[in-house]
């Protein structure tokens, strides 16, 4: 078993026992990590047992700039979503989707947990919205962006009160606090997460470095994003009677087999891959597709031949370097003991 440990200066007990009592009574699912029904304290902590990951978690894994085989992410992605989509049946929201929380009972990722429900909340509790930077963060939180004001120290006809050694006005910069805003809790903010976890075991990085309307690779995304779901909704309206002719549809698959017009982070993968980071990151949480749709992408190629046989060629480029320096040591070690 693991200890999860909790400092009791800075944990309330309420809190403790919503996180032990969740992970022990809805925690069912193979791919979730649950509690043993061993809870106690000490002076300083509240402490329960839950289920152990014995190769640490899933950041340690991932190779930044490489990522992971695509294989093995198809596998942690088919295990994460069916936790994602029962914890979503039971009514609660993870809400801290990451690689650090998922934990690895094995090396090649054959069996995974995803763990921490520390902020875990049922759906549609109220919750203040928070904006931070990071990719993981959904687009509609950034309503509660912090934003600054540029203000020059001047009197009332604009002549500047002060000068800087140089002679230019004094510019102060003030951090304008907005209003607290509640938002509903909803699983979108999981799916949301689903496709960045995604997309960051494939690349081994991520797609941008946060999801704001100034950064240029969300923006370019959702460019894409919003010319891609235009279309989408487009062909469920062609055709008579709802249906598609054959021209139509070999339309739309040069449209998607076309590079040019996919955002270009996202180049690299097939169509299909590409239809379900539109939905999992779909800019808008309504219309954001739920957990259980990665089961639909699973069994296909989501990396374009070239990209994939170069990771592939990393990947043992990789294993054979660590190879090489374990057999090294082990020489060094001998040479110490003789």
């Amino acid at each position: 078993m693991a200890l999860k440990f909790f400092p009791r200066e800075s944990t309330c007990l309420i809190s403790f026992l919503r996180e032990y009592n969740l992970s022990l009574a809805f925690c069912s699912h193979p791919s979730l990590a649950s509690a043993l029904g061993i809870a106690f304290s000490t002076p300083e902590h509240y402490i329960f047992a839950q289920q152990p990951g014995l190769y640490g978690d899933l950041f340690d894994v991932i190779v930044s700039e490489v990522g992971l085989g695509e294989g093995c992410a198809q596998r942690v992605a088919s295990q994460i979503s069916g936790a994602l989509s029962h914890l979503h049946r039971c009514g609660f929201v993870h809400r801290d989707l990451k690689p650090e929380n998922i934990f690895l009972c094995d090396p090649e990722c054959r069996l995974v947990k995803l763990g921490d429900f520390g902020m875990a909340k049922a759906r549609g509790a109220k919750v203040p919205c928070v904006w931070y930077s990071s990719a993981y963060c959904t687009p509609e939180t950034e309503i509660a962006r912090e934003t600054e004001q540029r203000v020059v120290d001047g009197t009332e006809d604009g002549a500047p009160t002060s000068l800087d050694e140089n002679g230019n006005p004094v510019v102060e910069v003030k951090k304008v606090k907005k209003e607290r805003i509640w938002v509903t809790v909803e699983p979108s903010t999981d799916t949301w997460a689903l496709g960045m976890l995604i997309y960051a075991m494939l690349m081994g990085v991520q797609p941008w470095e946060e999801t704001a309307s100034d950064c240029r690779g969300y923006v370019l995304y959702k460019q894409w994003a919003d010319v891609a779901n235009e279309g989408l909704r487009n062909k469920g309206t062609k055709g008579r009677n709802g249906q598609i002719n054959e021209q139509e549809e070999e339309e739309e698959k040069d449209m998607n087999d076309n590079n040019s017009t996919v955002a270009p982070q996202f180049a690299c993968f097939t169509p299909l891959a590409c239809s379900l980071f539109l939905s999992l990151l779909h800019p808008q949480p309504a219309l954001r597709g739920g957990a259980e749709e990665v089961a639909e992408h699973l069994g296909g190629a989501w990396l374009r031949e070239e990209d994939r046989r170069w990771r592939e060629e990393a990947a043992a480029g990789r294993k054979q370097r660590e190879i090489m320096a374990e057999e090294d040591e082990t020489e060094r070690a001998q040479s110490r003991d003789r």
